[in-house]
């Protein structure tokens, strides 16, 4: 039976290991900083934030999306059936953390044959498929499926987290960073933000 302790033990590992994360260096802006602008500047010219991603990337967009309905911007989760069209005031924000998947790549293609910004985030910044799509490109330099050695890593030491579980982490902690900014950047109060929670539950 884990003990509080271990499970402190375990969890500081993991969270430790994601902070690094955030700390390696890049070439690129700070992931952070376009986040919250490309995100303030779609809602200052009235347009709507559409968010995509595969698997567990997906549900860390998922979260956003509806953390961005609470701050009062208009969000939508691409394929949910009340999407609507995107236009050339629109936002979308992918992720493909390996650089590319098939459904990523053509749906940024489609955003930008319609006018729309795309902000992509992806680990592998310069040869991901999905960069060309792309207006900017936000980097989050974490292990994925791509990078994780696959059956030499077996050889290793068993890592904390598996396969692309620090790059979804880092997204996870990457929005509710940006979440935190855009309410004061937003004027969103937490009452107001608050206010928009469900009620049907």
């Amino acid at each position: 039976m884990a003990s509080p302790s271990s499970m402190a033990s375990l969890a500081s590992q993991i969270c430790n290991e994601i902070a690094t994360i955030f700390s390696k260096p890049t070439d690129h802006p700070p992931v952070l900083d376009l986040l919250v602008d490309e995100i303030s500047s779609a809602v200052a010219r009235k347009g709507r934030v559409f968010l995509y991603g595969v698997g567990r990337e997906g549900l860390m967009l998922k979260a956003l999306c509806m953390r961005l309905f609470h701050l009062g911007a208009q969000a939508h989760f691409v394929f949910d059936i009340t999407t609507p069209p995107i236009t050339g005031r629109d936002l979308l924000v992918a992720s493909a953390g390996p650089g590319g998947f098939s459904t990523v790549d053509a749906l940024c293609a489609l955003a930008r044959s319609h006018g729309a910004r795309v902000l992509l985030l992806t680990a592998q910044p310069e040869t991901g498929s999905c960069v060309q799509h792309a207006s900017v490109v936000g980097h989050v330099p974490a292990q994925t499926m791509a990078d994780d050695g696959g059956a030499a890593a077996e050889e290793r030491a068993r890592p904390v987290l598996l396969m692309g579980s620090a790059y979804e982490g880092a997204l996870f902690v990457l929005f509710e960073m940006a979440v935190y900014r855009l309410g004061e950047e937003l004027g969103q109060s937490p009452d107001l933000i608050r206010s928009r929670h469900t009620n049907l539950e």
